[in-house]
């Protein structure tokens, strides 16, 4: 068993579980953390990337497992978990289309440091665009979005098909310009979140089973279950933080990562693996 691989393993699940639910990109992150630790930018990595999201997604499971028992109980007679559900299966649908259509494209060419760094600087510059709009949410709870508000929600989350868009940064602040309040468009990014991350996961180690092997399940559980315990204490430390404060420091922090990451790779500092 290689120990310092499985050391690089908990370090990308920490690094996904403390990214996935903020609006800086976990994938991007993982791309960043793989080309400095080594190891895990070839096919395989990127399926372990994708894999140890379901890490995270048990996190906001446990979180919001009262909602999420209500809902299942009520699909049969309730309105409001039938919309829910609704709202979730509507807004999930257009990233399953256009990840199915170009998700191999894009993973062969824009998984590289160069356009998640460039694409970490444009998001923030909208996170800061957004921020500094003087409007009154029209939502202030998920369980008032209606279906088309979901679709808008559903198509801003296909901008994260690129990498360092960040697909809670899209659903978030793509949420708000819709007319979100900060908080229902957090929570209803978690929520959609679920079926997509399960959905990707499933999918891609299914269509990469070749690649993988019994003597990989220990790196994939020790990925899994540190993302799982980082993205524990993100998300219950997210939810008290949007209640006072904005998304502007994360996109600060966006601009400078990102300028970090263009200045390393052209000066040659870094030989970040492409």
């Amino acid at each position: 068993m290689d120990w310092i691989l499985l050391c690089k393993a908990a370090v990308m699940g920490i690094v996904e579980g403390l990214t996935e639910f903020l609006p800086v990109s976990s994938t991007g992150h993982l791309i960043l953390a793989g080309s400095l630790l080594g190891g895990f930018d070839n096919d395989k990595g990127k399926v372990f990337d994708i894999a140890i999201q379901t890490g995270a997604i048990f996190a906001v499971m446990i979180v919001y497992r009262q909602r999420l028992a209500e809902t299942m109980a009520g699909l049969g007679n309730d309105q409001k978990a039938q919309r829910f559900a609704i709202n979730v299966g509507v807004a999930f649908i257009p990233a399953v289309i256009l990840g199915l259509l170009f998700g191999k494209v894009i993973q062969d060419h824009l998984f590289t440091p160069i356009v998640v760094a460039t694409t970490f600087i444009l998001g923030a510059f909208v996170i800061l665009w957004a921020e500094r709009r003087k409007s009154v949410p029209r939502i202030d709870s998920v369980d008032a979005m209606r279906p088309i508000d979901a679709l808008g929600v559903g198509l801003c989350q296909c901008l994260a098909l690129i990498p360092g868009t960040s697909r809670s940064g899209a659903t978030i602040i793509g949420g708000m310009l819709l007319g979100l309040s900060r908080k229902a468009a957090t929570e209803f990014s978690f929520f959609l979140s679920m079926p997509t991350l399960i959905g990707a996961g499933a999918y891609s180690l299914w269509k990469e089973r070749a690649l993988l092997s019994a003597a990989d399940i220990p790196l994939f559980t020790v990925g899994l279950v540190f993302s799982f315990i980082a993205a524990l204490i993100c998300v219950r430390w997210l939810l008290r933080y949007i209640s006072t404060h904005t998304f502007t420091p994360f996109a600060w922090y966006r601009i400078a990562f990102g300028i970090v990451v263009l200045a390393t790779a052209y000066s040659g500092a870094v030989t970040w693996a492409v």
